[in-house]
C-alpha cells in the first residue's frame, strides 16, 4: 500500500489531538509518523496540566535546553541542575511550543528547589532560574499563539522576543506583575491579538494603552479590576481606546468595572455579540451603581446581542430596555442578584417574550405577578433549551401554578428547568409535572429548599424521579 500523504496524516492526527494515548502510541510506528506526531503533543505542553511525575520529566526536558552561558551563570550562583540528558535530544522540541503558562516554570522551581524553605532562603536565585528559563522560551517558542503573562520577568525585551510574539493571538495580563515599559514593547511586537484578558486593573497605564491601540482586530476582552485599592476613576484613557477598537470588539466581559471606569465606551460597541457584567456584591456606592444601570446600560445599543450574563446588579428593567433594542439574535440571558425584593422582573421575562425568539437558555427570576409571562415566554420562545427559575422572595403558594404552566405550554425544545424558589408543590400537581418530563424526556435541576415545605411521603415518591434520572440535585434525600 502506498504510504499516505503527509498533509493527510498531519490532519488526522490533529483530529486526535485531544488523544494523547493514541498520538504516544502513533510515536512508535515509524519515523514519518513520530516526526508528524512530536509538534502536535508538544504545541501545548507549557499550557495544560500534567502530573507531578510528568512534570518533572517535561522540567528537565526543558532545562537540557539551557545555553551553555545560562548552566555556568545558574552555576556561579550556587543552582545546582537536576542530572540532565547526556545526549543530544532527537527534537528541539521547545519550538513546537505554541501556548506559554507560568506554571510549567514553577513546576522547573519545585524541581530544581525542592523544599520550600529552600526557595524562600534563595529568593534572588529563584530570580535568576526563571530569568533564564523565560528567555530560553522567547529565545526557542517561535509564533507562540497563547500567552498568559504572570510575571515579572520583561518577556518582550528578551532575544528572540520579536519571532516569539508576533503572531500572539490571545494574551492574558496580570498587572500586578507587568510593568508598563514591557506592554510597550510587547505593542511594538504584537498586533493582531484577537482576545485580551486582563487582571489586577486600577489604573491608567500607558503600555497597557498602547498595546490595545495597537491592535487591528481585537474581538475578546476581559477586565477584571483590582477591586483592594481605593476606587478611583483613573482609566479614563482605557475607557478612550477601547471606545477606537469598537467596531471589532464583539465580546466583553467586565468584572468589578463599576468605579474604577468610566463607561463611556459601551456606546461605541456596535458590533458586540457577547456581554457579561459582573459586579462585586461588597461594593457599597448605591449612587455610582445607579448611575451605571440607569445611565450607561439604558443608553447603549446592542442590535446584534447574542449573550448576556448580569451578575450582582439590580437591573431587570435596564436589562429589558437592552435586549428590546436588539435584533432578535438574543440566544441566552442569564441575571443573577441577591437584592431582595428585586424588581421589574416580569418586564425582563415579557420583553424577551417578545423580542427573542431564537433565545435557548434563559435563566432569571420571577414572582406571582410575573406567571402570565411566563406562559408567554414558552409560547413565543420555541426554541427554549435550559430555563432556570429563581426568587428570592418567601412567596411559598405559586408552585402549582408555576409547573402548570409548565406542564401545558413548554415547547419541545426544553431539555431542562432548574426551579430556585421557596414555592410550595402539591403532590398531585407535581406529580403530573415529573411525568410530564418523562414523557418529554427532560429533567428537572435543583428543586431548592423544598425540604420544609413538603410531607415525608412526597420527599419518598420524590426520591423515585431522582433514582430514574428525572430530577438532579435536589435536597431531597
Amino acid at each position: 500500500m502506498n504510504r499516505l500523504n503527509f498533509d493527510i496524516l498531519t490532519l488526522i492526527f490533529v483530529e486526535l489531538r485531544k488523544d494523547h494515548k493514541s498520538l504516544h502510541s502513533f510515536l512508535l510506528v515509524n519515523r514519518v509518523w513520530c516526526r508528524l506526531v512530536v509538534p502536535i503533543l508538544w504545541r501545548k505542553c507549557l499550557y495544560t496540566y500534567i502530573d507531578i511525575k510528568s512534570s518533572k520529566k517535561l522540567s528537565n526536558v526543558i532545562l537540557s535546553y539551557l545555553s551553555s552561558s545560562s548552566k555556568q551563570l545558574l552555576l556561579d550562583n550556587n543552582i545546582m541542575l537536576p542530572s540532565i540528558f547526556s545526549k543530544p535530544l532527537t527534537f528541539n522540541y521547545i519550538s513546537f511550543c505554541k501556548y506559554m503558562n507560568n506554571f510549567i516554570i514553577y513546576n522547573i522551581i519545585d524541581t530544581v528547589f525542592i523544599p520550600d524553605i529552600e526557595k524562600i532562603k534563595k529568593r534572588n536565585n529563584l530570580n535568576l532560574l526563571k530569568r533564564e528559563v523565560c528567555k530560553l522560551f522567547v529565545s526557542q517558542c517561535k509564533n507562540i499563539k497563547k500567552l498568559s503573562w504572570k510575571t515579572f520577568q520583561t518577556l518582550s525585551s528578551f532575544p528572540g522576543a520579536q519571532t516569539c510574539f508576533s503572531q500572539l493571538y490571545s494574551l492574558i495580563i496580570d498587572m500586578n506583575f507587568v510593568n508598563s515599559d514591557s506592554l510597550y514593547e510587547m505593542s511594538q511586537i504584537c498586533k493582531d491579538l484577537n482576545q485580551l484578558t486582563i487582571c489586577g486593573c486600577s489604573q491608567d497605564i500607558p503600555g497597557l494603552i498602547s498595546l490595545i491601540d495597537a491592535q487591528k482586530k481585537l474581538k475578546i476582552v476581559s477586565i477584571i479590576f483590582n477591586t483592594e485599592i481605593e476606587k478611583k476613576m483613573d482609566c479614563e484613557e482605557l475607557s478612550r481606546v477601547l471606545a477606537k477598537k469598537g467596531s471589532t470588539i464583539n465580546n466583553l466581559t467586565l468584572c468589578s468595572s463599576v468605579g474604577y471606569i468610566s463607561h463611556s465606551f459601551l456606546t461605541s460597541l456596535v458590533n458586540l455579540k457577547s456581554l457579561y457584567i459582573y459586579h462585586n456584591y461588597d461594593y457599597d456606592d448605591y449612587k455610582e451603581v445607579m448611575e451605571f444601570q440607569q445611565y450607561n446600560l439604558i443608553n447603549v445599543n446592542f442590535p446584534y446581542l447574542q449573550y448576556l450574563i448580569i451578575e450582582g446588579l439590580t437591573c431587570f428593567k435596564e436589562c429589558a430596555i437592552l435586549v428590546e433594542k436588539t435584533k432578535g439574535n438574543i440566544l441566552s440571558v442569564d441575571v443573577n442578584t441577591i437584592e431582595i425584593p428585586p424588581m421589574n422582573t416580569g418586564m425582563l421575562i415579557k420583553v424577551i417574550a417578545n423580542n427573542c425568539p431564537k433565545i435557548e437558555k434563559l435563566s432569571t427570576y420571577f414572582e406571582f405577578e410575573d406567571l402570565i409571562y411566563v406562559k408567554l415566554l414558552l409560547v413565543n420562545c420555541s426554541n427554549l433549551t435550559y430555563l432556570t427559575f429563581k426568587s428570592l422572595n418567601e412567596n411559598y403558594n405559586i408552585g402549582d401554578e408555576l409547573v402548570e404552566i409548565l406542564i401545558k405550554f413548554s415547547p419541545k425544545s426544553l431539555t431542562k428547568i432548574t426551579l430556585k424558589g421557596n414555592w410550595k408543590y402539591s403532590i398531585d400537581v407535581f406529580n403530573r409535572f415529573l411525568e410530564s418530563c418523562v414523557r418529554r424526556n427532560y429533567i428537572v435541576d435543583a428543586i431548592d429548599k423544598v425540604r420544609n415545605l413538603i410531607t415525608i411521603g412526597y420527599a419518598e415518591f420524590f426520591r423515585e424521579y431522582k433514582d430514574e434520572e428525572v430530577v438532579e440535585n435536589s435536597n431531597i434525600t
